[in-house]
């Protein structure tokens, strides 16, 4: 009789802390989908691997960073930049076709607006979670080559952008999330694990 009742006394306790663990997971899936929904980033792939794509990719990173700011300046909100974004995808390809023309190389850049998967990513002091997100893609050539990206909304990777950060756009929740990364080490990879299953479902 004793040892029924520890079993079941064990037994809750491992279904407590299940539902716990649950809880906490969906709690901090919350906080992370609010991170995916609120930002715009910047996405430039580079021909190839070539050290001269590679070097002309940063070029290009320099160059749309520069007029950046000019750019998002009237944007208040993640869909003010989406459209933002969208409405001047001919002057960002303009901005990048004109560095790669002053370097000499023959292919151009393709710019658009749309939904990209990430990998789990860190950037200074945040991290964004895995997941898809809205952002500027900017395809250089045969867009082989290894990535750079950034957040352009709000843009925190403008040094100058008057010291924007993820709390003007997300709860202060969520930037904590994303600014105390290390805390979340295990959980942010959990969700990168969940992510890729939910992307590999989502194909078939």
């Amino acid at each position: 009789m004793k040892s029924n009742v520890r079993k079941n006394v064990e037994l809750g306790v491992l279904v407590g802390l299940v539902c716990a663990i649950a809880l906490s997971f969906a709690r901090f899936e919350v906080r992370c989908d609010e991170l995916r929904q609120n930002v715009l980033r910047l996405h430039i792939i580079a021909n190839s691997d070539e050290p001269q794509d590679q070097q002309l990719k940063l070029a290009v990173r320099d160059a749309i960073l520069e007029n950046s700011t000019d750019i998002f300046k009237n944007c208040d909100n993640v869909v003010d930049a989406i459209i933002t974004a969208d409405n001047n995808t001919k002057v960002i390809s303009d901005i990048a076709n004109e560095v790669i023309k002053q370097n000499g190389f023959d292919y151009t850049a393709a710019v658009s607006v749309g939904d990209r998967y990430f990998d789990t990513r860190e950037y200074d002091d945040f991290t964004l979670p895995a997941g898809t997100y809205k952002s500027l893609v900017v395809d250089l050539g045969a867009a082989e080559g290894k990535n750079w990206w950034c957040v352009v909304f709000p843009c925190v990777c403008v040094p100058t952008a008057d010291n924007a950060s993820l709390t003007d756009s997300v709860s202060k929740a969520s930037a904590q999330t994303a600014q105390n990364a290390p805390k979340y080490e295990i959980k942010f990879k959990s969700m990168e694990i969940y992510e890729k299953i939910k992307k590999h479902f989502e194909k078939n």
